[in-house]
């Protein structure tokens, strides 16, 4: 991995035997994201190198747009992949997705209503589509009418719509919608991926016996998060609970009847598995070989239904909707001159 990247690296795999695809989102760089996975993909001497220009032949490439109040047309939308896919280094873009509804709206506070463009970008993400720019179009963060409203919208030009990425885990699947939007893709025939699997690391072991000095100096765990989202992150710990005891029951029998030969299963990879098992893809943030290899420890195998439903017992118990930490957000976002929301419902 490059130092000190200005993007997050997901690595994540629907195969059993590895992990092979990339994503960046280009709201987080204004594109500088883009340029460094084309660089470290090159380094790393992936297949495909041609004219300085990559085949996706051993590599999954994903990337993003942002609605925004200056892109107004398909055409917009094109040009903001033609951009990308150079900036990537691709012949064509794997997976390209909006990033979040059309909710940039800086002229409401003011008191004027825009036009929502949600089916302008959907024409857009059409014409990359037929234009063989992209393989894929996708979207995030919608819920299930918007969703059906894309999907319907896509399908009328000949588009199918691969996916929805949303905020999926064991912490935020009830009240928020994200299981009822699960399950309207299903029906639909798109696939959920979801982000904030592990919710944010609380669906691991690290934050056991975890405080925060009040002076925010040396924070014992997890260095890479900020002070606000290391302090709201300490708040669900003792929550969230119930939840980690079951985790840690089911990986311990899981590991009885493997047996001593083979690797063992930990509480985090019980709860990849449940998102896989719901039928969704989990997008892993892997910043380690230690995370990489254990979500590679996460495939091949299943929860049983009975597993799945002592988790979700135990999940209800906690009476947890875990929408992200600090400016990480699910159903809001910073945008300048405020915050918006929105919710999946």
């Amino acid at each position: 991995f490059p130092p000190h990247p200005p993007w997050w690296l997901h690595l994540g795999s629907t195969s059993k035997d590895g992990a092979n695809g990339a994503q960046v989102a280009l709201g987080l760089g204004w594109g500088n994201g883009e340029t460094d996975l084309a660089d470290y993909l090159r380094e790393a001497g992936h297949e495909g190198v041609k004219r300085n220009k990559m085949t996706t032949a051993s590599n999954i490439v994903a990337t993003k747009f942002t609605p925004s109040p200056w892109r107004t047309t398909a055409a917009s939308v094109v040009k903001a992949c033609e951009r990308s896919r150079d900036r990537l280094g691709v012949e064509t873009i794997d997976l390209y997705q909006i990033h979040m509804p059309d909710i940039v709206q800086p002229l409401s506070r003011l008191g004027f209503k825009s036009e929502r463009k949600d089916k302008v970008y959907w024409d857009g993400l059409a014409e990359c589509y037929l234009r063989g720019l992209v393989k894929n179009a996708g979207v995030s963060n919608y819920g299930p009418s918007l969703l059906a409203e894309a999907h319907e919208h896509l399908a009328k030009r000949g588009v199918p719509l691969a996916s929805n990425q949303i905020n999926y885990s064991l912490l935020y699947r009830g009240s928020s919608g994200a299981q009822t939007t699960v399950n309207a893709g299903r029906d639909l025939g798109v696939k959920t991926l979801a982000y904030f699997p592990l919710a944010m690391g609380l669906l691991t072991d690290k934050y056991r016996d975890f405080s925060v000095p009040r002076n925010g100096s040396e924070r014992k765990v997890d260095s890479k998060r900020s002070i606000l989202e290391t302090r709201e992150l300490e708040s669900y710990v003792g929550r969230v609970e119930p939840l980690m005891l079951v985790l840690r029951q089911i990986a311990t029998d899981i590991n009885k009847r493997r047996g001593s030969g083979s690797s063992k299963v930990t509480p985090s990879e019980v709860a990849l598995n449940w998102v896989v098992t719901k039928g969704a893809v989990p997008i892993v943030g892997c910043r380690t070989c230690a995370h990489l290899d254990s979500a590679r420890n996460s495939m091949g195998w299943r929860l049983t239904k009975s597993q799945v439903l002592r988790l979700e017992n135990a999940s209800d118990e906690c009476e947890v909707e875990f929408g992200g930490a600090g400016f990480k957000r699910s159903s809001e976002k910073f945008v300048g001159y405020g915050v918006e929301k929105w919710k999946l419902d």
